[in-house]
């Protein structure tokens, strides 16, 4: 991660640009460093924390719920249908075999995910117009839209005007329509976060920057905000912050609202000349940093109880601790990920076939041993829990 404090705060880092039909674009940092520096330095001190975590035996899975959900989240933003259980079920097939366009535009976004990992792992990467480009491309291969056509920057005609937002979050915002303009401010972007970097900037507050001035431009007919977030996360992930980059968009996805409107709350304030008219943009990015490092902790603690439990329950197997049944109990226990009503588990045909020469006396007894051992639990409402797992 990167270190820089606060650096790059003291004083503005402007970017005037003249468009030949949009007019003056500003690109600013415009963020109160008093406002934020709490949540910065909190969102510091669980990346830290966070590091210092073994993550060699629980990352492939981590990287794995992290990818489902962040799928999820920002197909959803987008309109996607799909629920996450459907996300996760697409994400394990052959891109080749696919056809609707539902599940093209799941596949899609792992595609682009993957190519922003390995960038962001390529040292001293930034991003440049060609990089956004290919993401879109990607992301929008295969999706149908009548004017969008994949990695190509939006060129409206006369007729057809752009238009983003709504009255519900703030109002509607006219994005610059010539291509001209566009092309020209996607590269003034890209050229300010370069300035960023020079002076330090941290990624934390240079990412949502981008990500806000980015949608401002809307350089595309369509998949601007998924870009968008992929370009965030990326910038985030070459400073050096795992996982957490790509969860945001389930965060966004579940304060949707919120993201919206800020999006125009900022945008209206910088037009009145506010002293850091973005200051609640980057606040907002930065709780959902936080959440999501912390969020990311503790499933990574669950993960490695998981793996320890089930360790443990095998050699107790084997130096026959526990019978076969009870072990076959532990091992469905492990199987749901959560606790399991008793007369539900007892109606269940495996734990049946288990017990279908034995009488109730061996089930009670087989149950009793099991909570005596510590490897179960029964709460009060009935519910058998794995040993790792008890309710706080």
């Amino acid at each position: 991660m990167d270190n820089e404090s606060m650096t790059g705060l003291g004083g503005e880092i402007l970017k005037r640009v003249e468009t030949a039909r949009f007019g003056p674009f500003k690109f600013q940092v415009g963020v109160n460093a008093a406002e934020v520096e709490i949540l910065f330095q909190r969102v510091g001190d669980a990346q830290a924390r966070f590091a210092k975590f073994p993550l060699a035996h629980v990352a492939t899975q981590l990287e794995q719920e992290v990818l489902a959900s962040s799928v999820f989240g920002t197909n959803s933003i987008e309109g996607g249908t799909l629920t996450e259980i459907e996300t996760k079920r697409v994400l394990s097939l052959d891109p080749a075999q696919i056809r609707d366009v539902e599940r093209r535009r799941v596949v899609n976004i792992k595609a682009a995910y993957d190519l922003a990992r390995g960038k962001a792992e390529t040292p001293g990467w930034q991003p440049d117009v060609e990089f956004i480009q290919t993401i879109h491309a990607m992301i929008t291969e295969g999706v149908p839209h009548p004017y969008n056509k994949p990695g190509k920057i939006r060129d409206n005609p006369k007729e057809i005007i752009t238009s983003v937002g709504d009255e519900a979050h703030g109002g509607s915002y006219k994005p610059p329509q010539y291509g001209g303009d566009v092309r020209l401010l996607l590269g003034q972007l890209v050229e300010w976060h370069d300035e960023l970097v020079r002076n330090k900037v941290s990624a934390l507050i240079r990412a949502p920057l981008i990500h806000y001035y980015y949608e401002l431009i809307h350089p595309f007919w369509d998949g601007n905000g998924r870009v968008g977030r992929v370009l965030e996360a990326t910038i985030l992930h070459a400073a050096g912050f795992r996982y957490a980059p790509f969860a945001m968009a389930r965060y966004y996805l579940e304060n949707i609202d919120r993201y919206y409107t800020l999006f125009n709350h900022c945008r209206k304030l910088g037009e009145r000349k506010d002293a850091g008219p973005n200051t609640s943009f980057v606040a907002f990015h930065l709780e959902g940093m936080l959440a999501c490092i912390n969020q990311l902790h503790d499933r990574a603690n669950v993960i490695v109880k998981f793996l320890l439990f089930e360790t443990q329950i095998k050699r107790a197997l084997d130096s026959r601790e526990i019978n076969f049944r009870q072990y076959t109990i532990l091992t469905q226990l492990l199987v749901q990920g959560e606790p399991q009503p008793l007369d539900k588990l007892r109606q269940a045909p495996w734990y049946e076939s288990l017990y279908i020469k034995r009488g109730d006396k061996t089930r009670r007894r087989d149950l009793r041993k099991l909570k005596e051992k510590g490897l179960v639990y029964l709460d009060t409402e009935n519910c058998l829990w794995p040993g790792f797992m008890r309710p706080e």
